[in-house]
């Protein structure tokens, strides 16, 4: 059994076909022991670790820092048993010195096949003799410069080298009394449009040389003489240093290539956008009340080591809204619809390396107390870049909070596989009529997208409408529902 044993690039989560070698954690010549981690890979969900299977001396490092590397290709040898000695050479193989010289009549023999994208000769568009390229009747013309044969008492002339021509200065017009007659003494060829742009113009007929048919003069020449004769009248001046055009070439552009979590979020948003018929509603709420219970939660000493927000309060309203309409935590299977009892939701994260959706697996079953402290691990794991693949597979509902921007709301798109997600807006001080009066609230915007092969707009509404019911009164909605 050979002791050096190359370890391939795994698969670190569903379907993973390539990752980017972030950092090397070893060296060639480095002693490592079983399950130490060796390499740190961006995958197209997380940035991992991945640990030795093997104990032993590193050997070969085979794709450096940077490079992009397929899943199952061979990225280090370990020698598995380093204090057995050197390494012999083995014994199948030979050195190149050893190995026969080909004879001269066996590369003659070689039929060398044409490059790629080259035509075989004899084929259309191949090469033909002369020069010239088959097509389909004949050939084509030939690429080289046609020859005459020489006649008989042709001197052969010496090839002489083109001396440059000074380009010729325009003559300036000669403006004397036109007694209609050219340069020659004949009379001058112009067609009556031609005679009367030379009048406005000021150019005197009789002073030109034709370029048309039979000498005549065309518009041409008249705009030409015309130009000519304003040149020479203007003076010369000292011309100002021409300020340089604006460039647009690639000097002034960026190309950053596309890989990681960036390519797998543009696959899956291409895939969902068109694949599942997307429906957004959206719904204003009065969440003054939510934010006056989650002022008093924090004043709780139970709760002051917590980390409470608005989006936890949200969190807690889509899973209690998802126990009333069921149909919404489902996924579209072909023939069939998967509506499932647990809820793995999904909360949407902006990091260095792109957007992520982590998700809370079975969040239905916690406490509020038990969500605000997952919700707090997977937001401060993301910021980190450490987020697991397997904490990003699996979603069933997600929620976006793009309030932290000071957006009011959007129209998110699915995640593969999920039926519904939530844009949960900014909270804002507006005016609004409370108990017939116009008063400062909070308010806020909530934005819902989902699938209409799924959900239908009624059942869309009503879960957008519970939703907005518990932020609007969480307290009243917890006695009514549970």
């Amino acid at each position: 059994m050979s002791r050096i044993k190359e370890f391939n690039l795994p698969d670190l989560g569903e379907g993973l076909t390539e990752g980017e070698i972030l950092a090397w954690l070893v060296k060639v010549g480095d002693v490592i022991e079983l399950n130490q981690p060796i390499v740190e890979v961006e995958t197209a969900k997380a940035a991992v670790e991945i640990p030795a299977k093997w104990a032993g001396q590193v050997q070969a490092i085979f794709h450096p820092e940077g490079s992009t590397v397929e899943v199952g290709t061979p990225i280090i040898a370990i020698d598995t048993d380093p204090g057995a000695g050197p390494i012999e050479e083995s014994t199948t193989g030979a050195p190149a010195s050893a190995l026969p010289t080909p004879s001269a009549a066996s590369l003659a023999a070689v039929e060398v096949a044409p490059a790629e994208g080259a035509v075989e000769p004899g084929l259309i568009g191949g090469p033909a003799p002369g020069g010239r390229t088959a097509v389909l009747v004949g050939y084509g013309p030939r690429t080289a410069a046609a020859k005459r044969r020489p006649r008989r008492g042709d001197t052969p002339v010496p090839a002489q080298a083109a001396t440059p021509v000074a380009p010729t200065q325009p003559a300036p017009v000669v403006t004397a009394p036109s007694n209609g007659h050219g340069p020659s003494g004949g009379p001058v060829l112009a067609k009556p449009p031609v005679r009367k742009l030379a009048k406005d113009l000021g150019v005197d007929l009789s002073t030109l040389t034709g370029s048309g048919p039979l000498g005549s003069i065309t518009r041409e020449d008249v705009q030409r003489a015309a130009s000519a004769a304003a040149t020479a009248a203007e003076p010369l001046a000292v011309s100002a240093p021409a300020t340089a055009a604006a460039s647009f070439g690639a000097d002034r552009e960026q190309r950053i290539p596309v890989k990681g979590v960036r390519k797998l979020t543009a696959e899956n948003m291409s895939r969902s956008a068109f694949t599942a018929p997307h429906v957004t509603e959206f719904l204003t709420v009065d969440v003054t009340r939510a934010m006056k219970a989650l002022d008093r939660l924090r004043n709780r000493r139970e709760w002051r080591d917590v980390r409470v927000s608005p989006l936890l309060l949200v969190a807690k309203a889509v899973l209690l809204a998802v126990k009333r309409h069921p149909m919404v935590n489902s996924t579209w299977a072909g023939d069939e619809i998967v509506v499932k009892d647990y809820v793995n939701l999904g909360i949407a994260a902006a990091t260095e390396r792109g957007l992520i959706v982590p998700n809370i697996k079975d969040a239905g079953r916690l406490s509020l107390r038990e969500l605000a402290d997952a919700m707090t691990d997977l937001v401060q794991t993301a910021k980190t870049g450490k987020t697991s693949p397997a904490d990003m597979s699996g979603g069933t509902l997600t929620i976006t909070n793009v309030g932290v921007f000071g957006v009011d709301t959007g129209t998110p798109i699915l995640p593969p596989g999920e039926s519904a997600i939530l844009a949960f807006g900014a909270v804002r001080e507006m005016p609004w009529v409370h108990k017939g009066k116009v008063k400062p609230r909070q308010v806020t915007t909530l934005g819902l997208s989902f699938d209409h092969r799924i959900i239908d707009g009624e059942l869309g509404s009503k879960f957008l409408r519970d939703i907005g019911e518990f932020l609007a009164d969480p307290e009243a909605a917890l006695l009514a529902w549970t």
